[in-house]
């Protein structure tokens, strides 16, 4: 019986399905097996190459590395010191991460109260093998609270700075990575003692006819953020209104005023892009009553509120919807920026508010032309519009994939019997006009695509997915004239690969281009659902109009 199941599958006139058989069966096989390793690929990716990079924002709560192994029970080779015992907040530590023998790869430090899973305060560095980390612990974001490396390479000592927030008193706790089974957790600096108490500061609620807020003195005696320009907010409720003036190194005194439902706020950026800011916000809370906060931005979604910190002198007022605040700071403007210094842009927002929360703000804030020094004395006004160059981009990309781009493919998908047999310079009708079209379309996008870089002065990371789709347009569209140039003849038999190629990139373009343009920024004013239902409109009227011209074309 043996035999007689065997023999049939090795008659010669069924060898061919048997191989057959057997290279399907092995087809299934190779795709169970790339289907496996992708798998396993993408579930180790983090653990194999995040801790090497130094993204361990995952373990800033708990501090241990997810290793598979544990923390060695030893005595850790490595020590944790600080210039200094007591702290003010405001002070800048400078701490030192040291080796007693072995060099070490990997390292997270933070700066904790005791019996605190809690990050506090910030660091600064502009040591290249370590980086900024942001922690969430309870659902709270703490920007560059925590310190990791960059890189795998073997490092003897680290030294980093560290901003003291108004807290009680901290300890530096950090693990160390020697390899990737043999770490140290729980390794801590020396208590660090809060010199004095820390203050709650106190908040006195006045009337409009107590602030003093005038611009008379912008320029000679303070820093004047003002819109619209030449504007007195002494006299009128509709300037918007900010000034900083320097109180002999103890330091600034901060007038906030402004026409708004639920808030103002005054941001400092490193680019004139919301996102990676430092922001204070004066505004109503659950009880309607206005408050002084501090926040950082990162990007479109609501500020991340901060510990407000070295903040006192708070004077509130809300008088018939014009909000006012001022204050005293010391705190350090805390951005993304590694290197510390006094410039930066502004930007002054303003907008409704729910439940002692934020909304976002009904039009674009005033945004500063330039970086400035809120501590010098100078007067400045702002623009609520957008930089001429975002502008461009915007326009240029809009004519490029809603008008050019569409046109160009629409003749190429349905309109290439335009002419029939006649030809232009050699060439059918439709080519004639595709051609064209689609070149200047190319170009188009790459102008803009230079544009927004020399505007934004790199990557643009509080922007969310429109750069990396940006990028994939712009690649995906360079590809295309390189493949048209080197396209087979019509006759030649691999023709059809490049017909294909060519028409699944052009597939792939027209969604994307058209997902960045709906993805623009500000879509959720009411003003600007207009202008979208104002665009979907040209749009629809531009492929009508195409198709009924070029139908009208053909049957004359």
């Amino acid at each position: 019986e043996k035999n007689e199941w065997v023999e049939p599958a090795l008659h010669k006139s069924d060898t061919p399905g048997c191989l057959r058989h057997c290279s399907c069966l092995l087809d299934k096989m190779k795709g169970q097996t790339c289907f496996l390793v992708a798998f396993f690929t993408a579930t180790f990716l983090v653990d194999v190459l995040g801790y090497s990079t130094g993204q361990v924002s995952v373990a800033c709560e708990s501090m241990v590395p997810n290793h598979g192994s544990d923390p060695q029970s030893s005595v850790a080779p490595y020590t944790i010191t600080a210039n200094t015992s007591t702290f003010n907040p405001g002070d800048i530590i400078q701490v030192t991460l040291d080796t007693n023998s072995v060099p070490f790869r990997g390292v997270l430090l933070e700066a904790r109260t005791q019996s605190s899973t809690i990050p506090r305060g910030t660091f600064r560095t502009t040591n290249s093998l370590v980086q900024l980390l942001t922690c969430n612990v309870g659902g709270t974001s703490y920007p560059e609270s925590a310190v990791s490396h960059s890189s795998e390479t073997e490092k003897t000592q680290i030294v980093v700075n560290w901003i003291a927030p108004d807290v009680g008193n901290i300890e530096f706790r950090a693990t160390f990575v020697q390899t990737r089974p043999m770490f140290w957790t729980g390794v801590t600096s020396p208590i660090i003692q809060r010199s004095g108490p820390t203050v709650v500061p106190q908040i006195t609620t006045s009337s409009r006819s107590q602030f003093q807020f005038s611009s008379d003195a912008c320029g000679s005696t303070k820093f004047c953020f003002i819109n619209p320009a030449q504007c007195n907010p002494a006299t009128d409720g509709n300037c918007f209104f900010m000034s900083s003036t320097p109180l002999n190194n103890q330091g600034l005194l901060f007038e906030m005023s402004g026409m708004a439902s639920g808030y103002i706020a005054i941001g400092f950026s490193d680019d004139q892009t919301m996102g990676n800011d430092d922001v204070y916000i004066c505004g109503m809370d659950v009880s309607r009553r206005i408050q002084v906060s501090r926040a950082y931005s990162t990007g479109r979604s609501r500020p991340v509120s901060r510990m407000l910190g070295q903040v006192s002198n708070i004077t509130v007022a809300n008088n018939n919807g014009v909000i006012q605040c001022s204050f005293v700071t010391r705190n350090n403007i805390s951005t993304a920026q590694r290197a510390a210094n006094n410039m930066h842009y502004l930007f002054f927002a303003f907008g409704p508010s729910s439940d002692g929360l934020i909304n976002i703000h009904q039009r674009t804030p005033f945004i500063s032309s330039e970086k400035v020094n809120v501590g010098a004395v100078q007067s400045i006004s702002g623009s609520s519009g957008r930089p001429i160059l975002i502008k461009a981009h915007g326009a240029l990309m809009l004519i490029a994939w809603m008008t050019t781009g569409t046109i160009g493919m629409l003749i190429a998908q349905y309109f290439k019997c335009i002419g029939g047999e006649r030809k232009i310079l050699g060439k059918a009708w439709w080519f004639q006009l595709h051609f064209p079209l689609m070149t200047l379309t190319v170009a188009l996008t790459i102008i803009g695509f230079v544009l927004v870089f020399v505007q934004v002065k790199g990557w643009s990371y509080s922007a969310g997915s429109h750069p990396v789709l940006g990028c994939v347009v712009m690649g995906l569209a360079l590809i295309q004239p390189f493949v048209a140039i080197f396209r087979p003849s019509p006759d030649h038999k691999r023709r059809w690969i490049f017909k294909y190629f060519h028409a699944i990139v052009a597939y792939a373009i027209r969604p994307l281009a058209g997902t960045l343009l709906f993805n623009m920024q500000n879509i959720n004013s009411h003003t600007s659902r207009t202008e979208m239902r104002i665009f979907k409109c040209y749009l629809h009227t531009l492929r009508f109009s195409v198709l009924s011209f070029f139908a009208c074309f053909h049957h004359m």
